[in-house]
């Protein structure tokens, strides 16, 4: 992984949750801020029951909108808020797990949208699953006439 520094990629980074999410939401932002990256919280703001399509769309937007580079969606398990966000056109929402599949998300399927699930995934490998998301490139190629299929 190369050393360069997260907040000389990008602009803006959204992050939103559900309740289920909404306390690995908040670490994640603690993350990005130590990591001096611009970060947008579209909410909640507070621990309290949330539907997570609500969320969902109001992060899509804003990247479809291009008002933000990425966007970060936490619930319990990463697949409501994926499947919620891919509704809308030009997104590409990926729940991410290890490293391995963050980084297959971005550099082949151009992810812009990194979904995770907070009951579902290690706490240790949230800070690296989120690095790398914001790290690797897409590898365009072949990979980009699969895209223009999507």
């Amino acid at each position: 992984m190369s050393n360069i520094k997260l907040n000389s990629i990008f602009k803006t980074v959204c992050i939103a949750s559900d309740h289920a999410g909404f306390n690995l939401k908040e670490d994640i932002k603690n993350y990005l801020v130590n990591k001096k990256v611009s970060i947008f919280d579209i909410g909640p703001y507070a621990y309290k029951s949330v539907d997570y399509p609500d969320y969902a769309k109001k992060v899509a937007k804003r990247i479809k909108g291009k008002k933000s580079d990425f966007g970060i969606l936490v619930c319990g398990s990463g697949i409501g808020m994926a499947i919620s966000a891919n509704k809308i056109r030009g997104v590409r929402a990926a729940v991410c797990y290890n490293k391995t599949s963050t980084y297959l998300c971005r550099s082949h399927n151009n992810a812009n949208i990194l979904c995770i699930g907070a009951r579902l995934t290690k706490k240790n490998n949230i800070g690296k699953i989120v690095s790398v998301f914001l790290k690797t490139k897409f590898e365009g190629g072949r990979h980009q006439r699969r895209i223009k299929k999507i």
